[in-house]
């Protein structure tokens, strides 16, 4: 087995700068990882994951090598690796598969090395990896431990895995964690979608009609940042609770039809396929931005946007313009991919700080309960989840109250 695969292993030095720096800035995976190094709770073991190959995801793989795993690694987006990070870590003993712009076919067959390495413990960022897992190579599949999901599009699969009685391991829904969705998803998707957008595209938010597809914690989240930046606000949702959420929170609540006429930068955020078509494309006004932070590539219908269109030219690296028959122009950023990861180089470390050490604390959970837990998908254990942020909360130098012994009294008696 090829020890990696990066696209320049001589970038490895300033790729070790930038994990330096994620990993200054993620205090609560470094009191993990300072735990791990002496206790080795994943020695002899292997992990595999695929995951976006950021600098944050670099603090992480470090961590579980210090912990005693041999760790290997696959790309879980083609166009979201961080070329010098992935050299870096390569040169760091971790088995790194992936480089920026892999093509469709060489993303899977990272992806086959990683699941070839016969793992006993996975971790996931959209579920490529362990649905391949039971698609296409169910034995090793019954073979493992456990593993953890990223993200809510992952959670989805996964689930509709259980539901079909086809799961053979548990796993962690490390996206359903409080602490995850309020600091990853909202916080740092709302503030990195909107960094990508105007690296892209360098265009004016405020004044602008934002449309923004989508308000669970990713949508609600990139809609507070829009606003805040001065743009006129429209949310498109389906679910009617998310809806009215919406409209309290002071946006306008249109239907995507109603939106697409007067939309001037359009996000999805729903984990769906195509809520973008060809009939709400017609109605865009010249000049159109459309932008994706769902996992997939799938929300915006690119197939309908190139039948609808006469040419296609590369503006720069990261948007496309299409015109359309009537002369109308409409851009695509970032291929209709992760516009926060392409284009921008996705959530602070700050907030990966968190989501990692959710991630390092479950994979370590599933170890520990490996011969009591079924084939289900759980959330992350409540224990985990104030752990870590009562660790959060004590780097960023606040503190907590404390309730006196009267006040636990009072909260366990039905008696006033």
């Amino acid at each position: 087995m090829k020890e990696y695969f990066v696209k320049d292993i001589n970038l490895a030095d300033n790729g070790m700068k930038n994990i330096n720096w994620a990993m200054s800035h993620m205090p609560v995976l470094a009191l993990i990882r300072d735990r791990f190094r002496k206790e080795k709770p994943f020695s002899n073991l292997r992990i595999g994951a695929c995951m976006h190959i950021t600098k944050e995801t670099a603090v992480l793989m470090l961590t579980l090598r210090d912990a005693g795993a041999e760790v290997f690694l696959s790309a879980s987006n083609p166009l979201s690796t961080q070329d010098d990070v992935a050299a870096a870590l390569a040169r760091e003993g971790i088995h790194v598969y992936g480089w920026r712009g892999e093509s469709e076919e060489d993303y899977f067959k990272m992806l086959d090395i990683v699941i070839g390495s016969e793992p006993k413990l996975v971790i996931d960022d959209g579920g490529d990896l362990i649905v391949r897992l039971h698609e296409r190579n169910i034995d090793l599949a019954k073979m493992i431990i456990g593993g953890t999901e990223e993200t809510t599009t992952g959670v989805i699969r996964e689930k509709a895995l259980e539901k079909e009685g086809k799961l053979v391991f548990p796993i962690i829904a490390v996206n359903n964690a409080l602490t995850k969705r309020l600091m990853d998803n909202r916080y740092g998707t709302g503030q990195s979608t909107i960094q990508g957008i105007l690296n892209a595209a360098s265009v004016l938010i405020a004044g602008k009609n934002v449309v923004v597809v989508g308000y669970g914690y990713v949508g609600s989240g990139i809609a507070k940042r829009a606003r805040g930046m001065g743009a006129k606000v429209i949310v498109v949702e389906a679910d009617p609770i998310k809806a009215l959420e919406a409209a309290l929170d002071g946006y306008d609540v249109k239907t995507m039809s109603e939106a697409a006429e007067i939309g001037d930068i359009f996000v999805t955020a729903t984990g769906d396929i195509n809520v973008i078509r060809g009939e709400h494309i017609e109605k865009m006004k010249d000049g159109t931005i459309l932008a994706n932070s769902g996992h997939f590539n799938v929300e915006i219908n690119i197939g309908d946007l190139e039948e609808l269109s006469i040419s296609k030219r590369r503006i720069n690296e990261f948007v496309e313009e299409y015109t359309l028959k009537d002369g109308r122009k409409i851009y695509l950023l970032a291929e209709g991919r992760l516009v926060n990861l392409v284009a921008a180089g996705g959530h602070p470390s700050d907030v990966m700080d968190v989501s990692f050490a959710l991630q390092a604390l479950s994979i370590e959970y599933l170890l520990k309960n490996r011969n009591r837990l079924e084939k289900k998908v759980y959330d992350v254990p409540t224990e985990i989840d104030k752990e870590v942020a009562k660790l959060k909360l004590k780097a960023m130098g606040m503190k907590l109250e404390e309730l006196t012994e009267e006040q636990k009294k009072y909260l366990r008696s039905y008696k006033i």
